[in-house]
């Protein structure tokens, strides 16, 4: 393996295991910070591949390969949260900074592990349980009452993994595909939520910590398809008690670089964890443009323990759309007429092959009329995709 070329002035390199985009991402930021971004992609035209001087092709889940990477490397962080902890904890034994730690990243990696720790540490969760046979689904749901969600502990996301079952029938299928892995189902009571909200941070291996404002995300069929900062009609104290949750998570997991925590709130303006993620977050790509410092910015300061940036935003409003693939594939033309249509829109594309229902970009814009923010975004995204065709 080749080496990363530093930039002169004892800047360091910082490593991302996973070549998506949000390691992509990352390269702007980098750039401005002085710092040499190193990747380990999957393939040649992996999304952050295509950005990245330095980005050797390996297995994620090969001790070796991650090993032979990290060397060119001052400090690791992670794409995506997939690295299995043998690999991550071969590196911590090595002598290299990992971010977040695989302690930490553990919590994200998997869900029962997850739920356990948040109980312990008083935080808001909705009732949960392991189940491996069906008598255990029926006592829970008995407790909770019909439907139940379902989870698999690992591996799930984007609305994977995860399903809402009205009888023990639906579940019987995956408590057999679990028991074939080992493992055993997260089920969880189905939370009568009146929207979801996420409380973006970062916090630094020193322990300095700094929080976005409280966003509203607007899922659809899994996926998250719109995010508004701030979450509209928060009161000023629920959006205070929300970001402390999502402080007192990261500093009793002891987080490095940027988390989001995902959450229900409730009727009586309450909150409840739903997940966690350790790392950048779809939630905070409205960061990019309306933040004084983005989410992929203050993830390397984080990872590097630099001081962090300010989250302050720069408008009253910033709307995110998703970018979802649909039957355009000519992507080009489509990019400037959105220029010329909207100048004040930012849009994002990822450089991903397009496949329907596959995320292949964002787009951006801030101001101070939500309801034209939100009909900007959806039209401009809804364009991408080819749902208009003006």
């Amino acid at each position: 393996m080749s080496t990363p070329l530093r930039s002169p002035g004892g800047f360091p390199v910082v490593g991302i295991i996973g070549g998506g985009q949000l390691a992509r991402m990352c390269a702007g930021p980098a750039a401005e910070l002085g710092v040499t971004l190193a990747v380990l992609a999957e393939a040649p035209d992996a999304s952050a591949a295509l950005v990245t001087p330095f980005a050797p092709v390996g297995d994620h889940t090969d001790v070796e390969t991650v090993r032979d990477f990290a060397r060119h490397c001052d400090v690791i962080t992670f794409d995506h949260e997939h690295v299995p902890a043998p690999v991550i904890e071969a590196l911590v034994a090595d002598g290299v900074a990992v971010h977040p730690t695989p302690e930490a990243l553990l919590h994200a990696q998997d869900k029962l592990v997850m739920r356990r720790a948040l109980t312990e540490a008083g935080v808001p969760c909705p009732r949960w349980t392991q189940a491996a046979t069906e008598e255990e689904v029926t006592t829970f749901a008995e407790a909770v009452g019909w439907p139940v969600v379902v989870k698999t502990p690992r591996g799930g996301y984007d609305g994977k993994g995860v399903m809402l079952a009205d009888t023990v029938d639906d579940v019987r299928d995956w408590l057999s595909a679990a028991a074939e892995r080992g493992e055993t189902l997260l089920l969880e009571e189905r939370v009568p939520f009146v929207r979801e909200l996420s409380v973006l941070l970062a916090r630094s291996p020193s322990g300095q910590a700094a929080a976005w404002p409280v966003v509203e995300t607007v899922q659809t069929d899994g996926i998250c398809t719109e995010v508004i900062a701030p979450a509209p009609d928060l009161e000023p104290e629920a959006a205070r008690a929300a970001t402390l949750v999502g402080l007192d998570i990261a500093a009793a997991l002891e987080v490095t670089g940027v988390m989001a925590v995902e959450l229900f709130e409730l009727a009586d303006g309450s909150v409840v964890v739903n997940e966690l993620a350790m790392r950048p977050h779809n939630s905070g790509h409205w960061s990019m443009d309306g933040a004084v410092t983005g989410q992929f910015e203050q993830h390397l300061r984080a990872v590097l323990d630099l001081p962090l940036g300010s989250p302050r935003a720069r408008e009253p409003w910033t709307v995110m759309g998703n970018v979802l693939g649909g039957e355009p594939t000519d992507l080009y033309p489509t990019y400037r007429h959105l220029m010329a249509r909207d100048p004040e829109l930012k849009v994002h594309l990822y450089g991903k092959g397009v496949r329907p229902g596959r995320k292949i970009g964002h787009v951006n814009v801030s101001g101070s009329d939500l309801a034209d923010l939100r009909e900007r975004a959806r039209h401009a995204a809804d364009y991408i995709q080819g749902v208009i065709d003006e």
